[in-house]
């Protein structure tokens, strides 16, 4: 599972952290727990698929925001139990 995220400018509401993770999901469809926060200008996502960064650009710049920049790393499940 990789967790992806992407360094968004122009988010000022909580209306566009919806917009962006709406928009995320609509493009990928097996994003999972996509989240942004405008105060720290970014959304992440978790996916097993290979993102195309290109698309997943374009797809923020439709919605009509500014990508930033776009890091992945994998993701590690923490809970109680190992």
């Amino acid at each position: 599972m990789e967790k992806i995220t992407v360094k968004i400018d122009g988010m000022m509401c909580g209306m566009c952290e919806a917009h962006i993770c709406d928009a995320i999901r609509n493009a990928f469809n097996n994003a999972k727990k996509v989240t942004a926060s405008r105060k720290k200008g970014e959304a992440y996502f978790l996916t097993e698929d290979i993102i195309d960064e290109n698309r997943l650009k374009k797809v923020i710049t439709d919605t009509g925001y500014t990508c930033i920049s776009i890091s992945s790393e994998q993701y590690k499940k923490h809970g109680l139990f190992k």
